[in-house]
């Protein structure tokens, strides 16, 4: 047998790891990808990855993207404008905040990445401060601060290798969020929400609920009143997707919601309005790096 299967093997036989969730690895020659889930940190997810060739298209998260580039070098944009994080540097993206990633290197990059919610900082905010602040908004895509670096470094050490010690695990991830915190305190704030344009907010309202039905351009053109040309560079402007692209977003959501409750892959994709099994897997791993039936996983040694 050759190594390659052999370390396969190796990665599928781990199933659990001390009440945390582990995702089948996927290996292909020169890329792999393993997600976790850890219930007692709040159902915090972690992403430990090695791309080549992956090439996220712009999407977002619910929650934050708080990643370490682990060696070569992402390319990512964020904020209207690309950034470079190399080896050794913190990736910070806000909620909900569109962006996307490729390598910088010829070599590809290696990364693992926290996704806590904004629910989380703001109950930790509120223990700072005696109020509730808000959740923070990070202005720094790329972020170098050696103290934070080590203790985020153990951190992700800790989520994504076998650890007997939960105390030790969970007092790590409230100190890197409150250092984070600290470190960016002038903008402690609600998350920067986009300024009210009623028309648009309609339609973003109406995509929301029908998500997974076939909306068509006309309806929520008339729903902006707009002609679908300007609405969709309108729409584009203000949300930083066009509306197809905000509408396979929402559609990934509610995936990723059915496939926590079970449901097999083929079934989650008609009921969120994909083609078929492919279209679906494909715009879930151009997201989120991982497949659905990989995500599903995550939960149905849970059952």
């Amino acid at each position: 047998m050759s190594n390659f299967l052999q370390a396969l093997y190796i990665n599928l036989d781990i199933l659990e790891l001390n009440n945390r969730k582990i995702a089948e690895v996927v290996q292909m020659k020169d890329e792999q990808s393993t997600f976790f889930y850890h219930e007692k940190l709040g159902g915090l997810e972690v992403l430990q990855a090695r791309f080549t060739h992956q090439n996220f298209s712009r999407h977002s998260h619910e929650g934050y993207t708080i990643g370490l580039i682990d060696s070569g070098a992402q390319k990512f944009y964020r904020s209207g404008s690309n950034h470079i994080a190399p080896t050794n540097s913190i990736i910070l993206v806000n909620a909900d905040q569109i962006h996307n990633g490729q390598t910088a290197t010829e070599t590809g990059w290696a990364y693992r990445a926290m996704y806590p919610r904004p629910e989380q900082f703001a109950e930790l905010s509120q223990e700072l401060n005696g109020i509730r602040c808000g959740a923070p908004y990070f202005d720094s895509a790329v972020y170098n601060n050696h103290s934070l670096k080590l203790q985020l470094h153990q951190l992700l050490n800790c989520l994504t290798t076998k650890t007997n010690n939960q105390l030790h695990t969970e007092s790590l991830f409230y100190s890197v969020m409150t250092q984070l915190m600290l470190s960016f305190k002038q903008d402690y704030r609600e998350l920067k929400k986009l300024k009210s344009k009623s028309n648009l907010t309609y339609a973003q309202q109406y995509l929301d609920a029908f998500c997974c039905e076939e909306v068509s351009l006309e309806r929520l053109a008339a729903l902006s009143h707009m002609s679908p040309f300007h609405f969709i560079r309108q729409y584009k402007k203000q949300y930083g997707l066009t509306p197809h692209a905000y509408q396979i977003q929402r559609r990934i959501f509610q995936a990723k919601t059915l496939l926590k409750h079970g449901l097999n892959v083929s079934q989650v994709a008609h009921e969120c309005g994909f083609h078929d099994q492919s279209h679906l897997h494909h715009h879930f791993k151009a997201r989120l790096g991982i497949t659905p039936g990989q995500y599903r996983n995550l939960f149905s040694s849970k059952k």
